[in-house]
Parts: C-alpha cells; structure tokens; sequence
C-alpha cells in the first residue's frame, strides 16, 4: 500500500502533460490566412485539405518553390508565389494538376493600386445603383457551374463596376459565390486558353481577378444589369 500513495500526484502530472500536449496540437493546426499577391505578381493556391495531400504536393515541387499552408476562403490551401508572368502560373498549376492530382487558383493582383476605372462618372452611377445592387439574392435561382474555368473579378461591393467589367471583357457579366462571398463572373470557358487570357486582361486593365475551378462556383445570375 506505501507504494501506491504517490499515485494521484503521478497521475496529475501525467493529465497536465496530456492537456499541454493537446493544447501544443492544437496550437500547430491554427492555419494563418493567406498573404495577397504583390503587384503584378501570379499566385497559385493549391487545394491541399490534408496533410498528406501537402506533404505530396512539397514533395512533387522543386525547393526553389516558397510554398506555406494557408487559408484562403475557408479553404485549406498551399500558397506557391510568386510567378511574374501567366504562362509559368498555368505551366505550374497543369504541373500540379498532372502530376499531384490537386486542382490549384491562380489569383493576381493589378500592378497599381489606384483603380482604372473612370471616377468621374462614379457620383452619377452610385445613386442609381445603390438601390439595386448585385449582391441582392432574393430573387436569385442558385445553380453550381459545370466543368471549366471561371475568372472571377473581385469588385469590392461596388456595383458600379459591373460596367466596367463588361468593357473590358466585351460581353455580358454575371454575379456567382466563390467561398461564401460574392463576385463578378467575367467568363466561364471550357477553353483553357480563353481564361488565362481574361485573366491576363483583366489584370493588365487594374482589376483584382481569380481563376478557379468552376465546378465549386454558384451562379447566382446569369447577367448582372443595373
């Protein structure tokens, strides 16, 4: 029995080491949110939910490759910057996509911070739109894309925008969610080449755009009028 008189403070010791053990654990697997590109700069952000799909997808990239596991709109993500042109953005992420399986964004940032777009018409438009803006998804019929690509243009709860979009794109724009937040769809394609070209585009005329897998994007309409 005079053995045993020591046990609870044993024991005692051996739960704070469990709980601090634990609490290390769970300290390691708070995922910091994902740094935005820098000017003019191609991010690839590949989908990587598990630790062995990022364990894969360092293993398959060469170390000259920066990559660090991120969150980026509530999606686990390896963050693989920074590409200053869009051919070696799309060469990486086909890479990615071929050799690894996983499916990766390719997000870019204008190379000025000041917005292109007019601001002179900006006080006349704003009242107009304010009323009607296209974030209002009342009357919405929600319905998941197919296969493709989508580029997605981040328009900062601006409805004004719309407009300006649909210049530079020459065509109708609509209004999807990516990520639980809402966006201008510039273009949803099949045709590979026909995306990064938008995407190109859109970033040379100052737009803050995103190219990603279309089947994880919901219309929520089709033409976005105002």
């Amino acid at each position: 029995m005079h053995r045993f008189q020591n046990l609870p403070s044993v024991l005692g010791l051996a739960i704070v080491g469990l709980i601090g053990g634990m609490s290390s654990v769970l300290a390691q697997k708070t995922i910091p949110s994902c740094q935005p590109p820098n000017a003019g700069e191609y991010l690839l952000l590949v989908v990587s939910p598990t630790a062995n799909n990022q364990k894969q997808l360092r293993s398959a990239l060469p170390p000259e490759l920066k990559t660090i596991t991120c969150k980026y709109l509530n999606e686990t993500v390896t963050r693989v910057g920074g590409f200053n042109k869009i051919d070696d953005a799309n060469r990486w992420a086909r890479y990615v996509s071929n050799i690894v399986g996983l499916s990766a964004i390719i997000t870019t940032r204008p190379t000025t911070t000041a917005d292109v777009q007019p601001q002179s018409p900006q006080p006349q438009s704003q009242p107009q739109s304010q009323p009607k803006p296209p974030q209002q998804t009342v009357s919405y019929n929600p319905q998941a894309l197919g296969e493709g690509y989508a580029v997605l243009v981040d328009y900062y709860n601006r409805p004004e925008l719309v407009n300006n979009v649909q210049q530079m794109v020459g065509g109708n724009v609509g209004f999807v969610s990516y990520g639980q937040r809402p966006y201008l769809l510039a273009v949803y394609t099949t045709n590979q080449t026909e995306a990064y070209n938008t995407l190109q585009k859109l970033n040379n005329g100052g737009f803050v755009a995103s190219l990603v897998d279309s089947r994880k994007v919901i219309l929520l309409r089709s033409t976005v009028r105002f």
